[in-house]
């Protein structure tokens, strides 16, 4: 049986796809791997530039705020994965990574996004 936490990980990205292509968002990619890692989702925004999303799921405060997952080593890592997907797949003057934190409510879904964490 699939563990539950990947399940609701899974739906907390499908989540955030409808949610930024129903905001002009295209998706690119999901669960995108390289040999630095994966990108949960791979995008272009409405201006066209090539965003790597990191999707963060919490169900409670215990574990932080999820922006707080996103430590030095972890976004070297999204970093050199998105430049590899950006040499690999597409050509884009303009790359960045912004963090989409989910919680589940009991009508759905609260999302936010942070954008440009890499700037940081």
């Amino acid at each position: 049986m699939a563990d539950p936490r990947h399940q609701l990980g899974a739906r907390a990205e499908e989540a955030t796809a409808a949610w930024l292509t129903r905001s002009g968002w295209r998706v690119l990619a999901r669960r995108w791997r390289s040999s630095f890692g994966e990108l949960d989702l791979v995008c272009l925004d409405p201006s066209g530039a090539l965003v790597g999303v990191e999707v963060k799921l919490r169900r409670t405060s215990r574990a932080g705020r999820a922006v707080e997952a996103i430590d030095g080593r972890r976004l070297g890592r999204l970093r050199r994965s998105l430049a590899a997907y950006a040499r690999e797949q597409c050509s884009a003057s303009v790359v960045r990574l912004d963090l989409v934190s989910v919680e589940p409510t009991p009508g759905g879904w609260h999302l936010a996004r942070v954008a440009g964490i890499d700037a940081w």
